[in-house]
């Protein structure tokens, strides 16, 4: 199929030089382009394309940078029900977050640790970008008042994502509307709540003026799909759970939109499929780059771009995200240390029929899925789904460890099946090695032992392709080419599972379920609902939106559905909307219903836990929302700004404002 291209990337390379040319300390820095005269740059149509070809950058900039061993993505995940922090070598372990966690530290930029400070300073550049567009829009002399008022849309689009994001993250946190010439150092905070009858009142702009995708004669832009998607979202959030269901059903029922039902596309086999292969179904052209941005996609709302563009950035899932299974840690059952390597193809021992670094990914374990991910989600009354296309090993599209085979020659089980336990006793010819039936054979099952989702995190590796003797494949990276790192910002499944939601809390639990059928019945699940809990809807999200969704927000927001609508979760519990986001310690009793998804569904404080090293995997019921770093709070000299409860510098008793007008308002204010 052919790939309809972005017009806007030539914009891009240009706004990222002013992008990178701006470094701050201060998120509360005001000029966001300081070189620049805005008056000259951006009064021209041509200033807010740059404006706005930023803001599309900022969508990828958020969950990717290039890092080799870790994503920012990731850090979204690691304290939820369906992932954990694995890289076992790693100097500062990211297991317990509720000591490491502080205002000031345990919140890194990047690298193998965690990304919790890049969500910060990202979310804040995009919102100057689309501040940047929004201060300046009504001075371009001679704009057309209807495509005036689509730049507008648009930069309320990304404005209201940054900060739906920033707000699940962070809190109540300053509300920040415009370009301010003199610089503020006098910010007050604004609830969350103020906040999102800001988003509320941005989008129902934005989806009456920004054009549907139709009307649109290039895509990777912010589309009316997007903005009506977002706005169901921030429906939810505020409790109008009718205007989120009939949202929903207009977006699903008259844009043009469907799930994908057959296969399509341009099919991208397996990296090896004499290793591996794959059997072409719908749920794998589904997740395939190549498709992700095509016409023929019918599910497809909006696409974050990254294929062949001057703004691509590596996106190595088959580095970061897949099973370290190469390594020392593995043996087989005569104790041969890494039975498994990673060969290259012209490295004397290579067998293309055990080619697992083309077919997997090169793997370094840096984070890993939960057993309820792995395991108890595809469980149905006693049974495992694996025709569930999304569970399915048989198609290819799901590989446990006891898939792959050993593949150094001088193991006495190769081309022989993986095995976690030895199955039979074994002893050295000297008489002095001896493994027990039963005995262990991976020293590190948090690292280098979990199944692999490959139809999420499979891309073509260009650049390892290329070259014979390359033995490292780890995902969209760039040789003479590029990967296809092309990626879902929203989906249509989502807007169904969306549509659950609404329901559920309107108490419409039968109704809920025909619209998580709808999306298991496409992925051939074998199992469907008469009525659901809000917990079948988020183990749903789990199996569907694995790597698209935000996980940690996304449960925040739940949390906060659950306690405003008096709905009961899955163990019959409610919430109270005083006391859900105001809670502290790592005991089992209480929290949100974030905090007992993560600890009853994933490890989370049950105690130490002894793989390659000692573990313990901690969360405090406070790191629902993720603390305010401090160097924000006394950068802002002019006004206190709010701490999250539970955190060191919480006071309840510093102002913050509870109508989003009256922080606007206050804007003006300097001094």
């Amino acid at each position: 199929m052919k790939r309809i291209k972005n017009i806007l990337k030539g914009s891009v390379a240009v706004a990222s030089i002013a992008l990178l040319t701006n470094c701050t300390d201060s998120f509360l820095e005001q000029d966001p382009l300081s070189f620049y005269n805005p008056d000259n740059t951006y009064t021209t149509e041509s200033g807010l394309k740059s404006a706005l070809a930023m803001c599309d950058l900022g969508l990828k900039e958020m969950l990717m940078d290039g890092n080799g061993n870790m994503l920012p993505i990731a850090s979204v995940y690691y304290m939820s029900d369906i992932g954990l922090y694995a890289k076992t070598d790693a100097g500062d372990l990211q297991d317990d977050f509720a000591n490491k966690i502080t205002p000031t530290s345990g919140m890194k930029g990047g690298g193998d640790e965690n990304a919790m400070s890049r969500f910060w300073d990202r979310g804040w550049v995009s919102i100057k970008f689309a501040n940047t567009i929004l201060s300046n829009v009504d001075k371009v002399k001679g704009l057309d008042p209807t495509l005036r008022d689509a730049y507008k849309g648009r930069a309320y689009f990304h404005r209201a994502y940054a900060y739906y994001h920033q707000a699940l993250l962070f809190g109540d946190i300053p509300l920040v509307s415009k370009i301010i010439e003199v610089p503020k150092q006098n910010y007050k905070s604004t609830s969350k709540e103020a906040i999102f009858q800001m988003l509320v009142h941005d989008l129902e702009f934005a989806i009456k003026h920004v054009p549907p995708q139709k009307d649109i004669n290039y895509i990777g832009t912010v589309n009316q799909e997007a903005c009506k998607h977002l706005l169901i979202k921030c429906y939810l959030t505020i409790g109008e759970y009718k205007k989120a269901e009939d949202l929903a059903t207009d977006l699903i029922n008259n844009h043009g939109l469907a799930l994908m039902e057959q296969p399509f596309g341009t099919f991208v086999p397996s990296g090896n499929p004499d290793t591996w292969m794959v059997e072409r179904n719908v749920v794998w052209d589904l997740h395939r780059g190549d498709n992700v941005a095509i016409a023929a996609n019918k599910e497809t709302i909006m696409p974050i771009l990254n294929f062949h563009s001057q703004s691509f950035i590596a996106y190595p899932l088959m580095r970061a995200m897949c099973v370290h299974w190469s390594n020392g840690d593995i043996t087989d059952n005569h104790n041969l240390s890494s039975p498994s390597y990673n060969w290259a193809r012209n490295a004397k021992e290579y067998n293309k029929e055990l080619d697992w670094v083309k077919a997997l990914g090169r793997g370094i374990g840096c984070f890993r899925t939960s057993y309820h991910y792995n395991k108890t989600i595809w469980g149905y009354d006693g049974e495992v789904d694996t025709q569930d296309l999304r569970h399915n090993r048989s198609v290819g599209n799901w590989v446990e460890m006891e898939d792959i085979k050993y593949n150094r020659p001088n193991s006495a089980y190769y081309g022989q099946n993986m095995k976690l336990y030895a199955t039979e006793d074994w002893t050295s010819s000297d008489g002095a090695t001896m493994i027990k039936k039963g005995a262990l054979l991976c020293k590190d099952t948090i690292r280098s032992w979990y199944p692999i989702p490959l139809y999420k995190v499979y891309i073509k590796d260009e650049a390892a392709e290329e070259n014979l003797g390359a033995n490292q494949f780890n995902g969209a990276t760039k040789g003479t080419k590029c990967s296809n790192g092309d990626l879902y910002l929203f989906r249509l499944a989502e807007t169904y599972l969306l549509r659950a939601e609404a329901k559920f809390y309107q108490g419409n639990t039968t109704g809920a379920a025909e619209d998580v059928n709808a999306v298991r019945r496409r992925a051939n699940a074998k199992k469907m609902f008469s009525t659901v809990t809000i917990g079948d809807i988020c183990d749903e999200r789990a199996r569907e939106l694995y790597l698209e969704e935000w996980r940690q927000p996304e449960l925040t927001r739940i949390s906060w559905c659950l306690a405003r609508s008096g709905q009961p979760d899955e163990w019959g519990e409610k919430y109270d909307l005083a006391t859900w986001d105001k809670q502290s310690g790592t005991d089992l009793n209480g929290g949100s219903y974030w905090h007992k998804r993560c600890t009853r569904y994933s490890l989370y404080n049950h105690g130490p836990i002894q793989s390659k090293v000692k573990l313990n995997y901690q969360v405090d019921k406070r790191n629902l929302f993720w603390p305010v770093p401090n160097s924000a709070i006394t950068s802002n000299i002019g006004a206190p700004l709010r701490q999250n409860y539970g955190y060191d510098g919480y006071d309840d008793s510093v102002f913050m404002f509870t109508n989003w007008e009256e922080a606007i308002a206050d804007e003006e204010i300097v001094d």
